[in-house]
């Protein structure tokens, strides 16, 4: 029986069942709460643009509910782990199938196994959906909730340079030739580095070279004078290539679009350790999810009588929490610079990897 790193079919198929339905529940209940609240503190700024109402606060809803089980999911899986293994402790379930010669590892492999195939869904959810939700929402906001943007391939506040000139724009849509810029800001400046004239427009397309201001509205600082035009062309030195690279958001792009941007950020000779840090973390974050078993896995073992019990359900989640933790906090290290962008997305999954199975074969094998 040792031999085998599953148990039996029928209570693998019976712990798995569990599992999962646990995990869904607290899911729900976590993602459910944390949206009530979320809008409670956002529909008014979302109200309060003219013409929004129910339809714009259920867009909201939509736009955030992929986010939020993106970044729960985690946490479900340990919350989920702990109660199913309180419950099998309590029923002395776990005494009777160690009394059948399976170890502490054989306990734990239905849920493991569970737990992996959750985190490979979690990666396509997270790449397929959540990417196109972030960009949506992120550009919806920058417009301050105004019009919803109808393309999901939006990105939201670009800053780019044209020698001492500076163009700003809070949505791009589109790529390549066909890219437009919405709510655009231009900045003319002096070669010492003050701004002489502000030009703002609703809309910017490109013109090879530049890009036309559709109604520019501009400022002269010297004469404090305004005047409007029906087009014009600025920022001649700014192709779409450059702009498609400053707009790269790594929680808005694709794992495999995000490959092909730091390729050409790295052939320009641009810093990539935050994109690359968050590249590695978009594998290493689903992933997360299969910790979760083996670190709530205390709460499974020691006798529910002996009082031990809620003690080990908290151990078990302390060590889960403590990874989360950890686990930012390499994800900004790695963003400053501090740590390489490799060592940043995977070192505390790793080193939480050994802390929980040392503390399983220390205590229970």
């Amino acid at each position: 029986m040792h031999l085998d790193f599953f148990p039996s079919r029928t209570l693998t198929l019976y712990l798995a069942k569990m599992f999962i339905v646990r995990i869904l529940a607290v899911l729900v209940m976590l993602v459910l709460v944390l949206l009530m609240l979320d809008l409670l503190s956002t529909s008014g700024e979302i109200l309060a643009v003219e013409g929004n109402g129910q339809s714009e606060l259920m867009t909201y809803a939509g736009l955030r509910i992929p986010q939020l089980m993106q970044r729960f999911l985690p946490y479900s899986v340990l919350l989920a782990t702990i109660i199913a293994l309180i419950t099998l402790n309590q029923n002395s379930e776990v005494i009777a199938m160690k009394a059948a010669g399976l170890s502490a590892h054989q306990v734990l492999a239905p849920l493991l196994l569970t737990a992996g195939l959750v985190a490979l869904v979690s990666f396509g959810f997270n790449e397929r959906i959540v990417t196109r939700s972030t960009a949506t929402l992120k550009a919806w906001e920058a417009t301050e909730f105004g019009k919803v943007p109808e393309e999901s391939d939006v990105k939201a506040n670009v800053y780019l340079t044209d020698g001492t000139n500076i163009l700003t724009a809070r949505t791009v849509t589109g790529r390549g030739a066909d890219i437009r810029l919405g709510d655009v800001t231009w900045y003319r400046r002096a070669p010492n580095g003050q701004i002489v004239e502000q030009v703002r427009a609703s809309n910017a397309r490109f013109v090879a070279p530049g890009w036309q201001l559709e109604n520019p509205q501009s400022f002269d600082v010297g004469t404090a004078s305004s005047s409007t035009a029906s087009e014009r062309v600025v920022g001649e030195g700014l192709t779409p290539a450059q702009i498609e690279l400053e707009a790269i958001d790594p929680d808005a792009t694709p794992f495999w679009i995000l490959t092909a941007s730091i390729d050409a950020y790295e052939a320009v000779g641009k810093r990539t350790a935050e994109l690359r840090a968050k590249w590695w973390h978009k594998i290493s974050g689903p992933l997360s999810a299969f910790l979760m078993p083996l670190l709530g896995a205390v709460a499974a073992f020691g006798l529910a009588r002996s009082g031990q019990l809620f003690v080990r359900a908290i151990i078990g989640m302390a060590l889960g929490f403590a990874y989360f933790v950890v686990d930012n906090a390499a994800l900004a290290m790695g963003s400053f610079g501090g740590y390489p962008p490799f060592l940043a997305a995977w070192a505390p999954f790793f080193l939480f990897l050994l802390v929980g199975e040392t503390v399983l074969v220390r205590t229970e094998e």
